[in-house]
């Protein structure tokens, strides 16, 4: 669930995201509580939840998580459930930089638990607008890049309001304005063309190279924040090379 970079599909990237399908599954059944709270459970009437459900879906998140999830939303088990989207500005090894999601039903724990976690890990808080200035908030869509050539994703997406295609590793990204990217994604359902995630991040408008040690310390910052049960995502504008994450491998 970290943000958009070039080096996401390393095998490194791949083995932090491949043990935590658990969160991520948490992380959509979160959306799944809010939606169905803010507009009750019926799915029909309900297009956010819809929207959430479907996203889930996607991801493989099991059809039982999904109900009790949407019970959960709605107040059917009796349960309250209020959630407060929080960012926390980061700064991170080496002049890089962090934007952290938060999404909590306990500000102040989040709050000490990400504090912890950035001050423990090599990073320090930044005052809010210091770091966000460095990012843009974007929709992205990913999908395989295998089959496809770019000129069939331009094609399917260009009219629906995409501003750029890009061969990430072994992934496509598509990138939009934030109020497009239903549009987007709509487009490429209705091209056939299967994706795997459709989100608005937050895309680093420069990035920073990191050194090994750099790297290193950043990826130890951002497993423990990736770790907070309160987190949904991390972005950040880190650069590290091949030959940084081979350095990193050997060691």
């Amino acid at each position: 669930m970290a943000g958009h970079s070039k080096w996401a599909t390393t095998k490194h990237k791949k083995a932090i995201i491949d043990s935590r399908r658990a969160k991520a599954f948490a992380k959509y059944v979160k959306g799944i509580e809010v939606a169905a709270r803010a507009g009750g459970p019926d799915l029909v009437g309900n297009p956010a939840l819809e929207l959430a459900v479907t996203k889930a879906k996607k991801q493989s998140v099991p059809n039982d998580n999904i109900e009790r999830a949407i019970k959960r939303g709605a107040g059917l088990t009796g349960e309250v459930i209020e959630y407060t989207e929080i960012i926390y500005e980061v700064r991170g090894p080496q002049g890089s930089a962090l934007m952290v999601e938060c999404l909590t039903d306990n500000k102040n724990r989040a709050a000490a638990d990400v504090r912890t976690a950035v001050t423990r890990n090599g990073g320090t808080m930044a005052d809010s607008g210091s770091v966000a200035f460095l990012f843009n908030r974007t929709g992205l869509v990913r999908l395989p890049a295998e089959g496809h050539t770019e000129d069939d994703i331009l094609m399917a997406v260009l009219d629906a309001g995409a501003e750029e295609v890009m061969q990430s590793g072994d992934s496509f990204e598509i990138l939009c304005d934030p109020s497009d990217l239903r549009a987007v994604a709509t487009a490429l359902d209705e091209a056939g063309i299967e994706y795997d995630t459709d989100e608005m991040e937050f895309v680093a408008t420069m990035k920073v190279d990191l050194d090994a040690k750099g790297a290193k310390t950043y990826f130890n910052l951002e497993d423990a924040l990736e770790d907070l049960d309160d987190v949904q995502s991390v972005y950040s504008n880190v650069d590290i090379s091949p030959e940084v994450l081979a350095q990193l491998d050997e060691d």
